[in-house]
């Protein structure tokens, strides 16, 4: 096989890696439709459903065994709105969830909710994100409608999250009956100051994330180096286990034997 041949076939899985990481930093920011306007929840106020199922959203708990936790859509009627209810007859961490996706800005999220029998010493009914403990002030015991809420900040890149309407949480299982009504997701300015209930979705993500956390050029720069490291290593290799050409003597004749002096 002819030197250039055989640098132009290790070439190819180097051109290949360039190619991957280009189309990763180019696909590196997502971006996010501007939610200016718009309904944030689908059927926020549940006026659309089927038997036990409000469309829009679906159900979800940490205990699936059957008889542990109820689901149940409660349409409008004359003189109320339709309802959401969650009645937990043995401890679990129960919820209706819905996914939306928010771009950047400051966000009000809030339900009006009520509970009958909510154990007191774990965490009752709130509108929850599902991630690390971002949730509203609770609801136990027995107590009538209350609105509760959270703020929510999302960063430059947007997200997509999951809002949950929970009766009990993470390592809180807990037992009672809750029931939800107009929920709702709001663009706000900012949090009113003093509010305890004001989370910050960049920053959570970014501590949940393991290991180091560096800048896209940081990313590039051990992209690189691996590169050049498997470029080495292939070149190396190439050059180790290449057949050897037999290279003819000058005095050797053509049929293997020694030209005479």
């Amino acid at each position: 096989m002819l030197i250039g041949e055989r640098i132009h076939r290790r070439a190819r899985p180097v051109a290949i890696i360039f190619v991957i990481i280009a189309v990763w930093l180019s696909g590196a920011r997502p971006a996010f439709s501007s939610d200016a306007g718009k309904p944030l929840l689908n059927n926020g106020d549940f006026a659309r459903g089927s038997g036990d199922s409000c469309d829009g959203w679906r159900t979800d708990g940490w205990i699936q065994s059957p008889g542990t936790t109820t689901y149940t859509w409660h349409p409008a009627e004359l003189d109320k709105p339709a309802e959401l209810e969650i009645n937990t007859l043995h401890d679990n961490d129960a919820r209706w969830v819905q996914t939306i996706t928010l771009t950047e800005g400051w966000y009000y999220l809030s339900v009006e909710a009520r509970t009958e029998n909510v154990s007191k010493y774990f965490v009752g009914a709130t509108i929850s994100i599902l991630e690390d403990g971002i949730m509203s002030a609770d609801l136990k015991e027995t107590h009538d409608w209350q609105r509760i809420g959270l703020y929510l900040h999302v960063g430059p890149k947007g997200g997509d999250v999951d809002v949950a309407l929970r009766l009990g949480g993470y390592m809180n299982l807990t037992r009672g009956r809750a029931l939800f009504r107009e929920a709702g997701v709001t663009r706000v300015a900012g949090p009113p100051p003093g509010d305890a209930h004001v989370f910050d979705l960049a920053q959570i993500r970014m501590s949940e994330v393991a290991g180091p956390i560096g800048r896209t050029w940081s990313l590039v720069a051990v992209f690189l180096a691996l590169i050049a490291g498997g470029a080495a290593g292939w070149w190396a290799f190439g050059t180790t286990f290449a057949p050897a050409v037999p290279v003819r003597s000058p005095r050797q004749s053509r049929r293997g034997g020694i030209d005479a002096a």
